[in-house]
């Protein structure tokens, strides 16, 4: 696979005092591997995104640091705010090309389905990502999945139905199901999904029922309280 490109500049700065790189639209970084001794870095958070938006997530980087240290790396986690998603950190694992790495690879759904389009059916993904394991050339940025194929309610996608090059592995069974197409619900079918089930609460644990009292008890008691 192709590799691209990111720059990156040592990063001297840490916990808060970060905030003031961040406002210049940096992102706080760190690079490290087997027999590497980390090293904190600031990248670019417009070229970041541009080379996620490109490439993915699971694709060989050249990290160019300072301009003159130039390493093989993979992206390990991108952690981003909950609130406004931007980019807070990002960890980089620098691979040996010699050595086989672990990386979870991100399916793309293409095409469209003729048992959706045609009959009505509702497309059931059952895999957004699959581990794979392969030397870092051999890293796939993505899996397509081709949904075309499904004509009918009983066609369906399995693993071993990828196209996955031989030089990469995967550890999950062949004949696990990618996606397939369920059968439009029945009027019927939907509605009873409508209706509201209605609980009796005292069979509720630690829940009891208060009882209205007879006529003549009621009485009784609102005389005692008088």
């Amino acid at each position: 696979m192709d590799k691209v490109k990111l720059s990156a500049k040592v990063r001297d700065v840490f916990g808060r005092r970060t905030k003031k790189g961040k406002k210049e639209g940096l992102v706080p970084a760190v690079v490290y591997g087997k027999k590497i001794t980390p090293k904190s870095l600031w990248i670019n958070a417009l070229d970041f995104s541009r080379l996620l938006k490109k490439s993915g997530e699971s694709t060989m980087i050249e990290l160019e640091i300072d301009e003159k240290d130039k390493r093989n790396v993979i992206i390990y986690e991108i952690q981003r705010d909950p609130v406004t998603s931007k980019y807070i950190h990002a960890d980089f694992f620098q691979v040996r090309m010699d050595e086989e790495i672990e990386k979870a690879v991100e399916l793309s759904y293409i095409g469209e389905a003729p048992a959706v389009k045609e009959m009505g059916g509702v497309l059931v993904k059952s895999l957004d990502e699959i581990t794979v394991k392969c030397l870092p050339a051999d890293l796939p940025s993505e899996i397509e999945v081709d949904i075309s194929v499904l004509k009918t309610f009983e066609d369906h996608i399995t693993v071993k139905d990828l196209k996955i090059s031989p030089k990469v592995k995967v550890d999950i069974d062949p004949e696990t199901v990618v996606a397939l197409v369920e059968e439009p619900r029945s009027e019927e079918e939907l509605k009873s999904l409508e209706e509201k089930v209605e609980e009796d609460v005292t069979k509720v644990e630690g829940v009891i029922k208060e009882e209205k009292p007879a006529e003549g008890e009621a009485e009784g008691k609102e005389a005692e309280k008088k």
